[in-house]
């Protein structure tokens, strides 16, 4: 089991920053390549951004390519989503989720195993 906990949404303004922090339990924590994944009302839930347990190699969707960030201390067991330049197509719950594999496809919501409850981003325009 790796308990997670999202925190640091809000209600921003378009072109404003946020960061989502995601706490992680268990020792086992640095095994787990994690994801963002964000739903939006009426909307699947779709792939933000990923990152391998080592944190050597990052994922992005194209639509947040080159505005948000995934970053992990494994030595503090969070994982964190540094986002700019927001729209208010970035309105969504963000959800943090982790992976017991290695490789495979970082964007599928089933290749993750645990998620959190998810924190609210909204983006007014």
């Amino acid at each position: 089991q790796v308990p997670l906990v999202e925190s640091g949404g809000g209600l921003v303004q378009a072109g404003d920053s946020l960061r989502l922090s995601c706490a992680a339990s268990g020792r086992t924590f640095t095994r787990y390549a994690m994801g963002w994944f964000r739903q939006a009302p009426g909307k699947e839930r779709e792939f933000v951004a990923a990152i391998t347990w080592s944190g050597g190699r990052t994922y992005y969707a194209d639509s947040v390519k080159g505005r948000f960030t995934i970053s992990r201390d494994n030595a503090g067991n969070m994982v964190y989503l540094i986002m700019n330049r927001l729209k208010p197509e970035d309105t969504a719950v963000y959800y943090c989720a982790a992976s017991p594999y290695s490789g495979g496809s970082y964007s599928s919501p089933g290749y993750y195993t645990y998620w959190g409850q998810g924190t609210q981003v909204t983006v007014s325009s």
